[in-house]
């Protein structure tokens, strides 16, 4: 990277101008530390630490970090870990110690390892055999310099919009768990208080009952037409979904879209809105999701569809019921009882839901659509504040945008 002119009080510099790299080392035992700093205890965009474990646990050389040091992923620069250090201790060595020369703020120091243009220059020597980069080449990245002061202003300012996002992601995910506590609490004992009962799901209310899920409706799943064939792709105006869909709880909208020949040739059902869909193949995060389409939609084979057709069945009550199963579906698809690595339809016709009389189950989805707005409100307000986070990152940084110039109240306000 080329630095860009600077303003007077600014210099054209390289990181090594505002760090050095510090390499001493010792066995975590042996150390007298009391934190071990791996690079899965580093989070993705970062700055602040918020978990290690103990020495005691690993027998690997480490390095030894001091309080402000700042932590650097080297593995896989793409991921953008760099952390500020709390504390004292020791890391892998897979994080470089940089340690902030004098008057340089470790926020400051953060800030440019956070930014989309290093980033891109730090993976830039990295390669698929090989994918590290090293401190003799990030040390030569080219940066602008402000004078200690702005260094200072530009640190509080990012470190603000940052601590921000941190707080919305940790609101969604107390949300979140505060939801699988709520559901514990609906799918065991109901809204009623009623006396429970034993049944293969566990404990229900007395007067709600076991049934397979198959008995709802039509479950079956979806095809991909022949990508090569241009008559099944273009000028499509059927949806037709993936299974990266599956996060977004109520589909209401796809990305690609398939013709009417596409559906007569290849047999695409054509799922109607308020089905449900479950990801029933995958190694990673994706299998055993569940979310509720609210379009006329077609899907690929790597999804499942539950069309419920009995009218005293509440779609979303049986989506929030399933999305507890989780855990269960990925056990089933990776062991006996279906295909190793996924879940079948036959599976899925006799697997067994508890069924709560009608009112009660459109009020246990109403309580839980709530939950489910406010998780969705964190992770929107997460979203735009890293939105806004990497636009700052990017203008103080390369000075096209001055902190004099950045009214503090808004973006508290935005905070």
């Amino acid at each position: 990277m080329s630095a860009v002119l600077s303003p007077d009080s600014w210099t054209n510099g390289v990181l090594g101008d505002l760090c050095g790299l510090s390499s001493a080392s010792s066995l975590p035992s042996e150390s007298g530390a009391s934190m071990y700093v791996g690079l899965e205890h580093v989070d993705s965009g970062s700055f602040r630490l918020s978990r290690w474990a103990l020495p005691s646990e690993f027998k690997s050389n480490a390095f030894i970090f001091q309080t402000g040091d700042v932590l650097y992923g080297k593995l896989r620069p793409y991921l953008d870990k760099a952390v500020i250090a709390p504390g004292a201790g020791v890391c892998s060595t897979e994080l470089l110690v940089l340690r902030p020369k004098q008057d340089v703020p470790a926020e400051f120091l953060v800030a440019i390892l956070h930014s989309a243009e290093f980033i891109d220059y730090a993976q830039s020597s990295a390669d698929k055999q090989y994918p590290r980069t090293s401190w003799s080449w990030i040390s030569q990245y080219q940066c602008l310099i402000p004078e200690t002061t702005e260094q200072c202003k530009i640190a509080a300012v990012v470190a603000r919009v940052q601590a921000a996002v941190e707080v919305e992601g940790e609101l969604a995910q107390t949300t979140r768990e505060l939801k699988r506590a709520v559901l514990r609490q609906l799918f065991t004992r109901g809204l009623r208080g009623e006396p429970q009962k034993e049944t293969e799901v566990g404990l229900i209310p007395e007067n709600w009952e076991v049934v397979p899920l198959g008995s709802f409706g039509r479950i079956g799943n979806g095809s991909t037409p022949r990508r090569t064939d241009p008559a099944y792709w273009t000028d499509g105006t059927i949806p037709w979904l993936t299974s990266g869909k599956i996060y977004d709880r109520i589909v209401e909208c796809a990305a690609e879209f398939v013709t009417p020949k596409a559906v007569k040739d290849c047999h695409l059902p054509k799922v109607p809105a308020d089905s449900l869909i479950i990801a029933i193949t995958g190694q990673g995060k994706t299998l055993g999701h569940v979310a509720r389409v609210a379009i006329e939609t077609c899907m690929n084979q790597h999804l499942a569809y539950i069309t419920i057709e009995r009218s005293d069945v509440v779609p979303d009550f049986v989506r929030q019921y399933l999305d507890t199963c989780y855990a269960q579906f990925r056990q089933v698809a990776q062991g006996g009882g279906s295909t190793k690595g996924a879940l079948t339809c036959g599976f899925l016709k006799g697997f067994p839901v508890p069924l709560a009389p009608e009112a009660e189950q459109r009020e246990i989805a109403a309580i839980l659509r709530t939950i489910d707005s406010k998780i969705s409100h964190h992770e929107e307000r997460q979203r735009l504040l890293r939105e806004l986070f990497r636009t700052l990152l990017h203008d103080l940084m390369t000075a096209r945008r001055r902190v004099t110039g950045i009214d503090i109240s808004e973006l508290g306000a935005v905070a």
